[in-house]
């Protein structure tokens, strides 16, 4: 009730102007930060959340249950950034030979890896091994018609970009379309330079329009 009562603005008249009757307190002593668009108790509580888990991730790990373990491995994973600028794009290239490699990054895919490619093989390794759902999304859920169970289901999965509306309109879209496009393009150069693989700027281009060709099919 205190925290109620100091977010309000008694002073104000709420016939006249009830919000900020209702919110004045809160206006007064809160200025949305520079990074944020919005800002709220639940934002704060978020913040306060982080710190507390940072603290708790960056403490032994001695004695911990496992899941605590894996945590505070992985947190430690991501904050070792000296490691990571040594590893470079590695760990990228390791997981692109789990996949069974990547056509617009190497010389000779079609004659070395096609053969022996399997899809429905790759899209298990994908959701597996990486979480990532790829053409099909596939769950286990509540039975709907029964929910004394659990039953698996296949569904459509999200699009490379927010919605479809990024793959059809203009203005802004268009703008987000063309910078997605080049990310891809600047992304196949690099991998294909790290794999010292010959530089084709036109190959690359051609093969990424395809790409962006196709996802556009996926998302009509």
């Amino acid at each position: 009730a205190a925290r109620i009562i100091q977010n309000m603005d008694p002073t104000a008249d709420p016939c006249k102007d009830f919000y900020q009757y209702a919110c004045g307190g809160w206006l007064n002593r809160h200025v949305i930060p520079e990074t944020s668009s919005r800002y709220s108790i639940f934002d704060i509580l978020r913040d306060e959340l982080e710190i507390i888990l940072k603290g708790v991730l960056e403490t032994s790990d001695r004695g911990d249950r496992e899941a605590f373990q894996k945590a505070k491995i992985l947190y430690k994973s991501c904050m070792n950034e000296s490691l990571i600028e040594q590893r470079d794009s590695l760990p990228l290239l390791e997981a692109l030979t789990m996949v069974g490699d990547w056509p617009v990054a190497s010389a000779d895919w079609n004659k070395t890896k096609e053969p022996n490619w399997s899809m429905e093989e790759k899209l298990s390794i994908m959701n597996s091994r990486f979480n990532k759902r790829v053409l099909i999304d596939m769950f286990v859920w509540n039975d709907d018609r029964d929910s004394s169970r659990h039953i698996i289901y296949i569904d459509q999965p999200s699009l490379g970009m927010p919605s479809r509306d990024y793959y059809f309109n203009g203005g802004n879209y268009q703008k987000v379309r063309e910078a997605y496009l080049q990310f891809m393009i600047t992304i196949a150069k690099m991998i294909r330079e790290d794999k010292n693989v010959s530089k084709d700027d036109s190959f690359v281009q051609e093969e990424m329009a395809k790409v962006m060709e196709f996802e556009t099919e996926i998302a009509n």
